[in-house]
Protein backbone atom coordinates (compact mmCIF):
# COMPACT_ATOMS: atom_id res chain seq x y z
CA UNK A 1 0.00 0.00 0.00
CA UNK A 2 1.42 3.11 -0.71
CA UNK A 3 0.21 7.37 0.68
CA UNK A 4 -2.78 7.48 -1.64
CA UNK A 5 -3.90 3.89 -1.37
CA UNK A 6 -3.44 4.58 2.50
CA UNK A 7 -5.66 8.25 2.04
CA UNK A 8 -8.20 6.29 0.01
CA UNK A 9 -9.11 3.33 2.34
CA UNK A 10 -8.76 5.11 5.81
CA UNK A 11 -9.50 8.50 5.38
CA UNK A 12 -11.33 9.99 2.09
CA UNK A 13 -15.04 9.19 2.66
CA UNK A 14 -15.12 7.74 6.11
CA UNK A 15 -16.81 9.17 9.10
CA UNK A 16 -18.94 12.65 9.89
CA UNK A 17 -20.24 14.44 5.76
CA UNK A 18 -21.03 17.57 6.98
CA UNK A 19 -23.11 20.03 5.17
CA UNK A 20 -20.86 22.96 5.45
CA UNK A 21 -17.86 21.67 3.51
CA UNK A 22 -17.92 21.92 0.22
CA UNK A 23 -15.15 20.57 -0.22
CA UNK A 24 -13.15 18.26 1.72
CA UNK A 25 -9.99 15.43 0.96
CA UNK A 26 -8.98 15.15 -2.40
CA UNK A 27 -7.81 18.41 -3.47
CA UNK A 28 -5.09 20.72 -2.85
CA UNK A 29 -7.06 22.03 0.16
CA UNK A 30 -10.70 21.98 2.12
CA UNK A 31 -13.33 24.53 1.42
CA UNK A 32 -15.64 24.80 4.30
CA UNK A 33 -18.24 28.00 5.42
CA UNK A 34 -18.28 29.61 8.65
CA UNK A 35 -21.97 30.21 10.19
CA UNK A 36 -23.03 33.80 9.64
CA UNK A 37 -22.15 35.49 13.04
CA UNK A 38 -19.86 33.01 13.90
CA UNK A 39 -15.66 33.01 14.50
CA UNK A 40 -13.48 30.41 13.46
CA UNK A 41 -11.43 29.00 16.22
CA UNK A 42 -8.22 27.18 15.00
CA UNK A 43 -5.84 24.95 17.26
CA UNK A 44 -2.65 22.90 16.34
CA UNK A 45 -1.47 20.01 18.45
CA UNK A 46 1.56 17.50 17.72
CA UNK A 47 2.16 14.37 19.60
CA UNK A 48 5.10 12.15 19.59
CA UNK A 49 5.58 8.43 20.35
CA UNK A 50 7.77 9.02 23.40
CA UNK A 51 7.23 12.11 24.37
CA UNK A 52 2.85 12.21 24.41
CA UNK A 53 2.49 8.86 24.20
CA UNK A 54 3.81 5.17 25.34
CA UNK A 55 4.79 2.84 22.10
CA UNK A 56 2.30 0.17 23.41
CA UNK A 57 -0.85 2.31 23.59
CA UNK A 58 -3.34 0.86 22.10
CA UNK A 59 -3.89 2.20 18.16
CA UNK A 60 -7.97 2.80 18.82
CA UNK A 61 -7.18 4.78 22.07
CA UNK A 62 -4.42 6.75 20.44
CA UNK A 63 -6.88 7.63 17.70
CA UNK A 64 -9.45 8.46 20.27
CA UNK A 65 -6.60 10.63 22.17
CA UNK A 66 -5.12 13.04 19.10
CA UNK A 67 -8.50 13.98 18.47
CA UNK A 68 -9.87 15.00 22.26
CA UNK A 69 -6.79 16.85 23.03
CA UNK A 70 -7.31 19.30 20.03
CA UNK A 71 -11.39 19.31 20.74
CA UNK A 72 -10.27 19.70 24.87
CA UNK A 73 -8.43 23.56 23.76
CA UNK A 74 -11.78 24.28 21.30
CA UNK A 75 -14.20 23.42 24.81
CA UNK A 76 -11.83 25.86 26.77
CA UNK A 77 -12.58 28.86 24.39
CA UNK A 78 -16.23 27.94 24.59
CA UNK A 79 -16.05 26.92 20.69
CA UNK A 80 -17.94 23.79 19.12
CA UNK A 81 -15.81 21.98 16.97
CA UNK A 82 -16.27 21.38 13.44
CA UNK A 83 -13.26 20.19 11.40
CA UNK A 84 -10.47 18.58 11.34
CA UNK A 85 -7.34 18.10 9.37
CA UNK A 86 -4.61 15.33 10.46
CA UNK A 87 -0.99 15.09 9.64
CA UNK A 88 0.32 11.18 9.94
CA UNK A 89 3.48 10.70 10.05
CA UNK A 90 4.18 7.04 10.03
CA UNK A 91 7.64 4.40 10.08
CA UNK A 92 5.68 2.26 7.61
CA UNK A 93 2.20 1.30 6.75
CA UNK A 94 0.52 -1.43 8.99
CA UNK A 95 -2.90 -2.23 8.39
CA UNK A 96 -4.16 -3.39 11.13
CA UNK A 97 -2.77 -0.43 13.09
CA UNK A 98 -4.63 1.58 11.07
CA UNK A 99 -7.95 0.53 11.07
CA UNK A 100 -8.17 0.42 14.94
CA UNK A 101 -6.31 4.05 14.92
CA UNK A 102 -8.64 5.20 12.50
CA UNK A 103 -12.00 3.71 14.21
CA UNK A 104 -10.82 5.22 17.11
CA UNK A 105 -10.51 8.75 15.63
CA UNK A 106 -14.04 8.60 13.60
CA UNK A 107 -15.34 6.92 16.42
CA UNK A 108 -14.83 10.49 18.19
CA UNK A 109 -15.45 12.82 15.83
CA UNK A 110 -18.87 11.24 14.42
CA UNK A 111 -19.58 11.81 18.34
CA UNK A 112 -18.80 15.48 18.16
CA UNK A 113 -20.44 15.91 14.39
CA UNK A 114 -16.89 16.80 13.44
CA UNK A 115 -15.83 15.99 9.74
CA UNK A 116 -12.23 15.20 8.78
CA UNK A 117 -11.48 17.68 5.70
CA UNK A 118 -7.89 17.19 4.73
CA UNK A 119 -4.26 16.65 5.64
CA UNK A 120 -0.90 14.89 4.79
CA UNK A 121 0.79 10.94 5.54
CA UNK A 122 4.27 10.73 5.51
CA UNK A 123 7.15 8.31 6.07
CA UNK A 124 9.48 8.87 8.84
CA UNK A 125 9.34 8.64 12.93
CA UNK A 126 5.62 8.08 14.40
CA UNK A 127 4.31 11.57 14.59
CA UNK A 128 0.61 13.09 14.72
CA UNK A 129 -0.63 16.65 14.59
CA UNK A 130 -4.66 17.98 14.53
CA UNK A 131 -5.59 20.62 13.66
CA UNK A 132 -8.61 21.41 14.57
CA UNK A 133 -11.35 24.06 13.68
CA UNK A 134 -14.19 24.63 15.62
CA UNK A 135 -17.07 27.91 15.52
CA UNK A 136 -18.20 30.60 18.33
CA UNK A 137 -21.06 33.00 18.38
CA UNK A 138 -19.25 36.13 17.86
CA UNK A 139 -17.96 37.79 20.89
CA UNK A 140 -18.70 34.69 23.19
CA UNK A 141 -15.07 33.04 23.34
CA UNK A 142 -13.60 32.15 26.47
CA UNK A 143 -9.81 33.48 26.48
CA UNK A 144 -7.39 32.99 29.33
CA UNK A 145 -7.26 36.69 29.55
CA UNK A 146 -10.78 38.13 31.17
CA UNK A 147 -10.08 36.74 34.74
CA UNK A 148 -10.18 39.46 37.76
CA UNK A 149 -9.74 39.78 41.95
CA UNK A 150 -12.20 38.41 43.27
CA UNK A 151 -13.88 36.13 40.82
CA UNK A 152 -13.85 32.38 41.91
CA UNK A 153 -11.30 29.43 40.25
CA UNK A 154 -12.66 25.94 39.27
CA UNK A 155 -12.49 23.09 37.27
CA UNK A 156 -14.76 20.64 35.88
CA UNK A 157 -13.16 17.32 37.53
CA UNK A 158 -11.15 15.17 39.37
CA UNK A 159 -7.14 15.96 38.45
CA UNK A 160 -4.02 13.31 38.71
CA UNK A 161 -5.31 9.92 37.39
CA UNK A 162 -3.34 10.64 33.87
CA UNK A 163 -0.52 11.43 35.80
CA UNK A 164 -0.74 8.04 38.05
CA UNK A 165 -1.05 6.04 34.82
CA UNK A 166 2.31 7.50 33.55
CA UNK A 167 4.25 6.84 36.66
CA UNK A 168 2.74 2.89 37.28
CA UNK A 169 3.97 2.34 33.30
CA UNK A 170 7.50 4.14 34.24
CA UNK A 171 7.54 1.62 37.61
CA UNK A 172 8.08 4.76 39.37
CA UNK A 173 4.43 3.61 41.35
CA UNK A 174 2.87 0.63 41.68
CA UNK A 175 -1.16 0.41 41.12
CA UNK A 176 -3.38 -2.84 41.46
CA UNK A 177 -4.46 -4.36 38.06
CA UNK A 178 -8.20 -2.52 38.48
CA UNK A 179 -6.61 0.37 39.94
CA UNK A 180 -4.16 1.20 36.68
CA UNK A 181 -7.48 0.34 34.10
CA UNK A 182 -9.10 2.89 35.82
CA UNK A 183 -6.53 5.44 35.43
CA UNK A 184 -5.20 4.55 32.81
CA UNK A 185 -8.58 4.39 30.80
CA UNK A 186 -7.92 8.70 31.70
CA UNK A 187 -5.07 9.09 30.08
CA UNK A 188 -5.90 6.61 27.07
CA UNK A 189 -9.56 7.83 26.76
CA UNK A 190 -9.95 11.58 27.61
CA UNK A 191 -13.13 12.76 27.25
CA UNK A 192 -13.06 16.83 26.49
CA UNK A 193 -15.53 19.01 28.19
CA UNK A 194 -17.28 20.40 25.07
CA UNK A 195 -20.97 20.45 26.03
CA UNK A 196 -19.63 22.32 29.07
CA UNK A 197 -17.31 25.02 27.38
CA UNK A 198 -20.32 26.35 25.16
CA UNK A 199 -22.28 26.70 28.74
CA UNK A 200 -19.40 28.49 30.56
CA UNK A 201 -19.31 30.77 27.40
CA UNK A 202 -22.42 32.30 29.57
CA UNK A 203 -20.15 32.42 32.58
CA UNK A 204 -16.69 32.26 33.05
CA UNK A 205 -14.32 35.42 32.73
CA UNK A 206 -11.37 32.89 31.95
CA UNK A 207 -10.62 29.20 31.09
CA UNK A 208 -8.24 27.15 29.90
CA UNK A 209 -7.73 23.09 29.62
CA UNK A 210 -5.53 21.15 31.80
CA UNK A 211 -3.07 20.16 29.59
CA UNK A 212 0.22 20.79 31.26
CA UNK A 213 -0.02 20.83 35.02
CA UNK A 214 -2.89 23.22 37.21
CA UNK A 215 0.16 25.41 38.40
CA UNK A 216 1.44 25.81 34.98
CA UNK A 217 -1.80 26.27 33.01
CA UNK A 218 -3.13 28.50 35.93
CA UNK A 219 -0.09 30.45 35.83
CA UNK A 220 -0.92 31.38 32.03
CA UNK A 221 -4.15 32.62 32.90
CA UNK A 222 -2.76 34.55 35.65
CA UNK A 223 -0.13 36.39 32.98
CA UNK A 224 -2.61 36.94 30.39
CA UNK A 225 -5.10 38.50 33.09
CA UNK A 226 -2.21 40.42 34.96
CA UNK A 227 -3.77 38.47 38.17
CA UNK A 228 -2.23 36.14 41.25
CA UNK A 229 -4.70 33.19 42.73
CA UNK A 230 -4.95 31.35 45.85
CA UNK A 231 -5.57 27.17 45.27
CA UNK A 232 -6.98 25.29 48.37
CA UNK A 233 -4.90 21.83 47.79
CA UNK A 234 -7.79 20.16 50.06
CA UNK A 235 -10.16 20.98 47.31
CA UNK A 236 -9.12 19.62 44.07
CA UNK A 237 -10.97 17.14 43.23
CA UNK A 238 -9.34 13.44 43.13
CA UNK A 239 -10.29 10.19 42.65
CA UNK A 240 -11.12 7.53 45.37
CA UNK A 241 -7.57 5.54 43.96
CA UNK A 242 -5.32 8.67 44.28
CA UNK A 243 -6.90 8.65 47.72
CA UNK A 244 -6.24 4.97 47.86
CA UNK A 245 -2.50 4.85 46.95
CA UNK A 246 -1.53 8.04 48.08
CA UNK A 247 -0.57 10.71 51.04
CA UNK A 248 -2.23 13.66 51.11
CA UNK A 249 1.53 14.63 50.74
CA UNK A 250 2.47 12.34 47.98
CA UNK A 251 -0.27 13.63 45.89
CA UNK A 252 0.62 17.33 45.48
CA UNK A 253 2.62 16.73 42.35
CA UNK A 254 -0.25 14.86 40.88
CA UNK A 255 -2.78 17.41 41.40
CA UNK A 256 -0.70 20.51 40.91
CA UNK A 257 2.04 19.46 38.61
CA UNK A 258 0.91 16.41 36.18
CA UNK A 259 -1.29 17.41 32.92
CA UNK A 260 -3.10 15.30 31.04
CA UNK A 261 -6.21 15.30 32.98
CA UNK A 262 -7.93 17.78 30.04
CA UNK A 263 -10.42 19.04 32.64
CA UNK A 264 -11.22 22.46 32.36
CA UNK A 265 -9.80 24.82 34.45
CA UNK A 266 -12.34 28.34 34.87
CA UNK A 267 -12.76 31.29 36.55
CA UNK A 268 -16.49 33.33 37.30
CA UNK A 269 -17.35 36.48 38.52
CA UNK A 270 -19.04 36.02 42.46
CA UNK A 271 -22.36 37.23 40.77
CA UNK A 272 -22.47 34.30 38.72
CA UNK A 273 -21.55 31.57 40.61
CA UNK A 274 -24.72 30.76 41.85
CA UNK A 275 -26.50 29.24 38.86
CA UNK A 276 -23.21 27.68 37.25
CA UNK A 277 -23.80 24.14 38.66
CA UNK A 278 -27.46 24.29 37.87
CA UNK A 279 -26.77 25.14 34.07
CA UNK A 280 -23.57 22.45 34.06
CA UNK A 281 -25.56 19.51 35.74
CA UNK A 282 -27.03 18.26 32.30
CA UNK A 283 -24.16 18.00 31.12
CA UNK A 284 -23.03 15.50 34.26
CA UNK A 285 -20.54 18.11 34.95
CA UNK A 286 -20.41 19.23 38.71
CA UNK A 287 -17.67 21.79 38.52
CA UNK A 288 -15.76 22.48 41.86
CA UNK A 289 -14.43 25.60 43.58
CA UNK A 290 -11.11 25.27 44.51
CA UNK A 291 -9.68 29.00 45.13
CA UNK A 292 -10.41 32.87 44.36
CA UNK A 293 -8.45 35.51 41.93
CA UNK A 294 -5.97 37.93 43.79
CA UNK A 295 -4.46 41.33 42.76
CA UNK A 296 -1.49 39.87 43.80
CA UNK A 297 0.03 39.88 40.18
CA UNK A 298 1.09 36.04 38.55
CA UNK A 299 1.48 35.04 42.26
CA UNK A 300 -0.35 31.49 43.12
CA UNK A 301 -0.49 30.79 47.22
CA UNK A 302 -0.66 27.63 47.98
CA UNK A 303 -3.21 26.48 50.90
CA UNK A 304 -3.88 22.89 52.65
CA UNK A 305 -6.08 23.07 55.61
CA UNK A 306 -6.02 26.28 56.16
CA UNK A 307 -2.20 26.70 56.03
CA UNK A 308 0.20 27.97 53.49
CA UNK A 309 1.65 25.25 51.58
CA UNK A 310 5.64 25.94 49.91
CA UNK A 311 5.47 23.60 46.70
CA UNK A 312 8.38 24.00 44.50
CA UNK A 313 7.43 21.66 41.78
CA UNK A 314 6.02 22.94 38.22
CA UNK A 315 3.85 21.82 35.03
CA UNK A 316 5.26 19.74 31.99
CA UNK A 317 6.98 22.77 29.38
CA UNK A 318 8.95 21.45 25.91
CA UNK A 319 12.75 21.69 26.47
CA UNK A 320 12.41 22.58 30.26
CA UNK A 321 14.68 20.73 32.16
CA UNK A 322 12.40 21.27 35.16
CA UNK A 323 9.53 19.14 33.45
CA UNK A 324 7.71 16.82 35.32
CA UNK A 325 6.17 14.33 33.21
Amino acid sequence: MKEFELISQYFKGRGVQRKDVQLGIGDDAALVTVPEGHQLAVTTDTLVEGVHFFSDICPKALGHRVLAVNFSDLAAMGAQPTWISIALTLPKIEPKWLEAFTEGMHSIAEYFNVQLIGGDTTQGPMTISVCAKGIVPNGKAITRSGANNGDWIYVTGPLGDAGLAIEHKLSNISLSDDDFKLVNQRFDYPSPRVAAGQVLRNFASAAIDVSDGLLADLGHICERSSVGASINIDKIPRSAVMNDVLSAKQQRRFLLSYGDDYELLFTVPAELAGALAINLKPYGVEPVCIGQITANTTQIDLFENGEQVNYSGSGFEHFSQSSTN
